[in-house]
């Protein structure tokens, strides 16, 4: 099968990093394993600039790493480069990649005095790449901006299924807060409902449009978490990351308002506790929301760090973790969602989307939890910032007429409060001062 080259939104940054950084900094590419990255670099690569040449550090010879042993002659270093990899470099018109570049933190050092010398453009691309053992023996160069790569978000979703204008209409229909009728909305539920099962992740994309096999994507995406699984246990001998990971959708169906890491692990000291959600995040695999303590405009300054919430990056991965031990055709998260039959017990999965959009957004995720006085919770589910206002959240997958939490929170916090949002699955409409949003509009917010 034809190889698919998706449209990624990181290619249009790129673009931006290169016309204004103009070599005086190298780009990072950071996401997780298989969303991406190399693919786009090297597409990149070859239609940005007149030559390239890619250093793969997850194969690199050992004729390669041996360039970086002494920079004090760079000329030296660009002759033997030529040589090695047979190209001709151009002056300000040639990108050299470091692909994979935590395996080998030499290259990485060696970004500070390559774009120093200002002749080439540097771009590289890479995974858990803070954890210790990475940089512990390196000056980090200052000399990096960072680009992190998410998922296909939903736009880039319907570019690789043909469909390029879909989104510029939705934008306009959420701007004007005017929905499409329940009809319409119906059908637009369905097309994002596909996009939940099937994920954002390129190689279970890929095998979609080849196949139209949802049993097929599972498979890619099964081989996807156990690459993950592989790496926690590299990076974590006491195997608790990976389990930590694994629990994510017990934990969320448990419907608690926060993580319970000692219904997963033994008992584990806050600091190492505090290290391995560390690791977890820097892998990208996982998206974190911690309870903010006092919502208010600089959710960081009140973020109570032992109190958080977790989520899988792709939600097609997330379904496919969900029922880990059951086979495809025994997994009733896909039949539910394809039959608009997803119970309550199950809407934890539109929690996850929600927050894989926002984060999609750059956001940072927040929740507040805060007693109803009867020992009882409510909780609203993300916080967002705009301007000097902060905008709650609350996801509803069924019962969308009942927002207590959301409702109690814009009293309790009435002067603090900008817009209000309930995503939901129906279609967009304002009820006094909340704006009720189908889930697919969400990277709207």
């Amino acid at each position: 099968m034809a190889e698919h080259i998706f449209k990624r939104k990181a290619y249009q940054k790129m673009l931006q990093w290169k016309q204004e950084s103009q070599g005086e900094t190298a780009l990072l590419i950071e996401g997780a394993r298989r969303v991406g990255k190399s693919t786009l670099v090297r597409l990149f690569a070859k239609n940005e600039y007149k030559s390239y040449a890619i250093f793969d550090f997850s194969k690199a010879s050992k004729e390669e790493k041996a360039l970086f042993d002494d920079l004090s002659d760079i000329d030296f270093f660009f002759n033997s480069l030529r040589l090695l990899k047979g190209i001709t470099l151009y002056e300000r018109d040639t990108a050299i990649v470091f692909d994979e570049v935590q395996k080998y933190p030499i290259a990485r050092q060696a970004i500070k005095a390559l774009v120093e010398d200002g002749r080439y453009d540097y771009i590289e691309t890479g995974s858990l790449i803070s954890i210790h053992k990475n940089v512990e023996k390196i000056i980090i160069p200052s000399e990096e901006e960072v680009l992190e790569m998410h998922p296909m978000d939903y736009e880039e979703f319907l570019w690789a299924m043909g469909d390029e204008g879909s989104m510029d209409i939705l934008r306009e229909a959420f701007e004007k807060k005017r929905g499409f009728g329940d009809a319409v909305n119906r059908k637009l539920m369905r097309d994002f409902r596909l996009y939940m099962l099937v994920g954002g992740m390129p190689q279970a994309v890929s095998k979609y449009i080849d196949t139209k096999d949802l049993a097929a994507v599972d498979k890619v995406k099964r081989a996807i978490i156990r690459l993950y699984c592989n790496d926690f246990q590299k990076i974590d001998r006491t195997g608790k990351a990976m389990a930590l990971f694994m629990a994510i959708p017990a934990q969320l169906a448990n419907n608690a308002n926060r993580y319970q890491p000692s219904m997963v692990i033994d008992k584990t000291r806050t600091e190492q506790l505090a290290e391995l959600i560390f690791l977890m995040e820097d892998s990208r695999t996982v998206n974190v929301s911690y309870h903010a303590n006092d919502p208010n405009v600089g959710f960081e300054l009140s973020t109570n760090r032992s109190a958080f919430k977790m989520f899988l990056t792709d939600t097609g991965l997330f379904v496919t973790l969900a029922f880990w031990d059951k086979d495809f055709t025994e997994n009733i998260i896909y039949q539910k969602l394809l039959n608009d039959n997803l119970s309550v017990n199950l809407g934890y999965v539109y929690e996850n989307m929600v927050a894989q959009m926002l984060r999609a957004n750059g956001n940072k995720l927040f929740y507040f939890t805060f007693p109803d006085g009867n020992k009882h919770t409510y909780e609203v589910d993300f916080l967002l910032s705009e301007g000097a206002k902060i905008v709650p959240i609350e996801v509803k997958s069924e019962g969308y007429n009942k927002h207590a939490s959301l409702d109690e929170f814009c009293k309790k916090f009435s002067a603090r409060v900008g817009a209000r949002y309930l995503i939901f699955t129906k279609d967009l409409r304002k009820e006094e001062q909340t704006t009720l949003v189908p889930v697919y509009m969400t990277s709207f917010l």
